[in-house]
């Protein structure tokens, strides 16, 4: 029997023709506050979806190449097209570029690898997902950024994410839209279940949980995925919900988070190292850890913690020193 893939589901609220906006999801998650210091220049996210509308205005001079390994265009490896729209909304959330128009993802000057492994219905077998895992650790990436998933726990999959995390490639998935709200049932999606990726939940625009995303004790945190803005097709701009749309927030945040960390430790992280990092530009939103992992990504989360600890040793200084 032929084992299928698909797309964590997803929910369009609507297509826009044109928008010039910062979208809300990037703002809430603080990003624009860290672009002083970075925007990803120099790291390189495979986004593994159902390719890249490649000619996107607000994503062409983000894309540096790709994949693909689906049926579509009868097989050509170099054709790596979206005919779905999921795969470009994703990549809008995670680079789109800062150009006074459109729209603007969360590291807008990273560069994309567009690993096409799902057709344009949005499914595909373990073996493109498990080859497209393998092709992006082959051009040495920094992180693989994948919003997909199904209930089987396959082997082969897993073992193609251990050997990503081996080479020092940070893996986000989403957790999985199979949610009922409730932090006493589990609901478990691969390979965001596995305990080697970082699997994202989903919160509203107003820090709720959202009710479809997935609650398990492999939930690592959770990131804006309720009508969200991003790029669409033809050029266009769309607002989907899904912890589809969550997981390109974290994997945008990873790329910042990534600099600003090797640079402060003046060496290159390890994984679980930059986990820490990441967990640390999280706030907590009082929700279960089953629904909610380490909290929100907020990625001034570490300086708001400084100013505060630098604040209350003054106020001690002044105290003392009367």
């Amino acid at each position: 029997m032929e084992r299928i893939v698909r797309l964590i589901p997803y929910k369009l609220i609507a297509k826009l023709e044109a928008v010039t906006e910062v979208p809300k999801g990037v703002e809430m998650i603080q990003a624009p506050k860290i672009w002083g210091k970075t925007k990803g220049l120099g790291t390189t996210i495979a986004i593994l979806d159902t390719g890249c509308d490649l000619a996107h205005p607000d994503l062409k001079d983000r894309i540096i190449g790709g994949r693909n390994f689906t049926n579509d265009d009868k097989g050509n490896l170099e054709v790596f097209r979206d005919y779905n729209g999921h795969g470009t909304h994703v990549a809008g959330t995670i680079a789109a570029t800062q150009n006074q128009k459109g729209v603007v993802g969360v590291a807008p000057e990273a560069n994309l690898l567009i690993v096409k492994v799902l057709d344009k219905n949005g499914s595909g077998q373990y073996d493109w997902i498990i080859n497209g895992i393998h092709y992006a650790i082959e051009q040495k990436v920094d992180i693989i950024s994948m919003s997909l998933g199904g209930p089987e726990d396959v082997p082969e999959l897993h073992e193609a994410i251990q050997k990503a995390v081996d080479n020092n490639i940070l893996v986000v998935c989403a957790a999985g839209n199979e949610g009922d709200g409730q932090d006493t049932t589990n609901e478990f999606d691969y390979p965001g279940s596995y305990n080697e990726v970082i699997s994202v939940g989903a919160v509203s625009l107003d820090r709720r949980i959202s009710d479809f995303s997935n609650s398990n004790n492999e939930v690592d945190l959770v990131a804006p995925g309720e009508t969200i803005l991003s790029t669409y097709l033809n050029g266009k701009y769309a607002k989907l919900s899904g912890t589809s749309m969550a997981t390109p927030h974290v994997s945008g945040a990873l790329a910042l988070v990534k600099i600003l960390s090797n640079r402060a430790f003046e060496r290159e992280l390890t994984v679980p190292e930059l986990y820490a990092q990441l967990v640390k530009r999280t706030v907590p939103l009082g929700f279960s850890p089953k629904l909610e992992g380490n909290g929100m990504v907020f990625l001034t989360a570490i300086d708001y913690l400084t100013d505060v600890f630098n604040h209350d040793l003054k106020l001690n200084f002044i105290k003392n020193h009367k």
